[in-house]
């Protein structure tokens, strides 16, 4: 198995590491799901404050649960509904401070206070979201969407 040494530096650092070890994970591996899985895991085990780090798929027009870590979460979210939905219609990167000052935030885990939602785009398409939460406000910054931003590009051309 890989070893990983993810450094305890500054953000730029951590993501940097992390996403060396993400495109170690799925070289040469095409199976959507298994990539997805590695990738909640990683990012589950290097970013602290998390109470959720996962995928929801882009099936039939919705959005449908995937890997994650965490609690159980909603299986089907609709496209234009909630954060996930929000950064699906939109094809941008949804970072929220306070989800519940979000319009139509869906509340999966009642002690979610932020989120970040990256979509994972391939030649314009949506192929899912990437999903994390926090229990603390404010968790997610400029640096964490940037460096989630770059986990997905990476990831967006493993899935198939």
């Amino acid at each position: 198995m890989y070893q990983f040494d993810v450094a305890a530096g500054s953000k730029a650092e951590l993501y940097r590491d992390m996403l060396a070890a993400l495109d170690a994970l799925t070289d040469g591996e095409t199976d959507a799901i298994a990539n997805m899985a590695n990738a909640s895991a990683l990012i589950w085990q290097y970013l602290p404050d998390l109470n959720w780090a996962g995928f929801y798929r882009m099936v039939d027009g919705e959005l449908v649960l995937g890997p994650f870590q965490g609690k159980a979460a909603c299986i089907r979210i609709p496209v234009g509904r909630g954060v996930c939905g929000t950064a699906a219609a939109e094809r941008t990167t949804q970072l929220v401070e306070d989800v519940h000052a979000f319009p139509g935030h869906i509340a999966c885990d009642a002690a979610s206070r932020s989120e970040l939602v990256v979509p994972l785009l391939r030649d314009g398409v949506v192929l899912g979201v990437l999903d994390l939460d926090s229990p603390i406000p404010a968790r997610f910054d400029a640096a964490d969407a940037a460096g989630c931003e770059a986990l997905a590009a990476v990831l967006s051309k493993r899935l198939t």
